[in-house]
């Protein structure tokens, strides 16, 4: 048997770029796959079928099952009907693969409201949005004895994860759909689900059109060498995450790209400040000193995104 033999998928913005590679090897592994992509420009504007087309005739051309999608994860009641688009063609519903997003880059003080607002809508609604509509379904078959062991992954990034200027639209959702899928799961274990979120790194449209500078770090691959920032590197663990064989796999983020694997680790302490004596107000000079003290330590060192492109 394949990995993912029997299940059904629905992976959002799957027309290019890492959800087309997920979509293509989840179909290979045995998924029926429901190929979401509204078919837009990077920074979320204009629309066309054609991507998530393509990639539904590779899928069907390969032998694989899979439908083509087009509504737009920012609208609550149009993320219900991808959900049902894969109950109606498919039966069921087992995993919700959370990867459609764009780009408005800006420092904060050019950043516009729209720029905020729409990247947001697409990172951060959009992934509640399909989030919030699969879940109740898996409750409820759950509570029919229907038992789905229901798989969300969420795309989260280094922009969230460690920071990164000109992105404080990106990386504030970013950052925020890796700690809903550490909610979800606390909320959802009990019915059977699998909450996690990984943080690409591969070329992409986001990175290579709409981020020049991040291009410049990714050098095409000489010839007859492997492209190590293909995004065909990200699928493997999405895939795996999907399957049964990740039933004990709750809540995790995971760094993946590069032929690598990196397990984060998030907030957690890391050096704590107490006071000598019985409890009293602190002075805040005499804090001041002491939390100098512990930053020169190094222990709370910024990881950089150029260490993570590095392989290092």
């Amino acid at each position: 048997m394949a990995l993912l033999d029997g299940k059904v998928a629905v992976i959002t913005g799957a027309g290019r770029g890492i959800g087309r590679e997920e979509a293509l090897l989840m179909a290979k592994q045995g998924a029926k796959v429901v190929v979401n992509d509204l078919g837009g420009h990077f920074d979320g504007t204009g629309e066309s079928r054609s991507p998530a087309e393509e990639v539904v005739k590779e899928i069907r051309a390969a032998g694989g099952e899979a439908v083509a999608n087009f509504e737009s994860v920012t609208d609550f009641k149009a993320a219900k009907r991808i959900i049902e688009c894969a109950i109606d063609n498919f039966g069921k519903l087992n995993i919700v693969v959370n990867n459609a997003g764009i780009l408005r880059d800006r420092m904060i003080f050019n950043m516009t409201e729209d720029d905020f607002n729409a990247v947001l809508d697409v990172h951060l609604r959009g992934t509640f949005n399909m989030a919030r509509h699969a879940c109740n379904y898996w409750r409820e078959q759950h509570k029919a004895g229907n038992l789905l062991n229901g798989r969300l992954i969420n795309t989260s990034s280094d922009s969230g994860l460690l920071g990164n200027a000109g992105q404080s639209n990106y990386g504030t959702a970013k950052a925020a759909v890796a700690t809903m899928a550490i909610i979800i799961d606390r909320e959802m274990s009990r019915y059977g689900v699998c909450a996690n979120a990984i943080a690409p790194v591969a070329r992409t449209r986001l990175t290579i059109d709409a981020t020049p500078q991040t291009a410049a770090t990714m050098p095409p691959p000489k010839p007859g060498e492997i492209d190590r920032f293909s995004p065909a590197h990200v699928a493997p663990l999405v895939a795996w995450l999907s399957s049964d064989d990740a039933k004990d796999v709750h809540g995790e983020v995971f760094r993946v790209g590069l032929g690598m694997v990196w397990l984060m680790r998030g907030w957690h302490t890391a050096a704590k400040i107490t006071q000598p004596g019985p409890l009293k107000f602190w002075d805040p000079v005499e804090l001041g000193m002491r939390v100098k003290e512990e930053l020169a330590k190094g222990l709370t060192k910024k990881e950089s995104l150029s260490e993570v492109l590095s392989g290092n």
